[in-house]
């Protein structure tokens, strides 16, 4: 089995040139049209994954984009929603202000008017008790004629006073 004879490889170098020839002929061309094909899907895949990748990278930025714009108008409407709880809050400060007054205004009149009306009821029977006072002391001074005449004496000369 180790010895070469040259009729083995004359016939091997026949067959061998029979095979190469029909590869070449039948096998050759599809297989390099196969390979040919191959590295053009690759290459396309190649410049598919570019293309993606340039899209993604635009869709980032255009994603970013959109996230700024959206904080930026979550941020506004914050603020205003801000402005318009302040602006509520002094609104009804204000008018529990006015409100406050109002009623304390009226309260006060109404203590006033109370006060006067007492002071006025206080008088009216002040000067009733006077007037009783003085009715019963007068009676008593006035029962003679003596103390009439000089009761009337003491008016006038008083009257002249003033």
């Amino acid at each position: 089995m180790l010895s070469v004879s040259i009729g083995t490889v004359v016939w091997s170098s026949i067959a061998f040139l029979i095979v190469l020839f029909l590869l070449a002929k039948l096998a050759w061309k599809p297989i390099l049209a196969s390979i040919k094909e191959r590295e053009e899907s690759i290459d396309d895949a190649l410049k598919s994954a570019s293309k993606a990748r340039e899209e993604m990278a635009n869709l980032t930025k255009s994603n970013e984009a959109l996230l700024n714009e959206a904080r930026a108008e979550r941020d506004a409407m914050l603020k205003d929603a801000r402005e318009t709880k302040d602006t509520i809050i002094a609104e009804s400060k204000d008018r529990a202000e006015v409100e406050y007054n109002k009623i304390l205004s009226s309260a006060q009149d109404a203590i006033r008017q109370e006060k006067s009306a007492a002071i006025a009821e206080i008088k009216e029977q002040v000067a009733t008790l006077s007037i009783e006072i003085a009715e019963r002391v007068i009676r008593e001074e006035l029962k003679s004629d003596e103390k009439q005449k000089q009761l009337i004496d003491k008016y006038l000369q008083d009257a002249k006073l003033n």
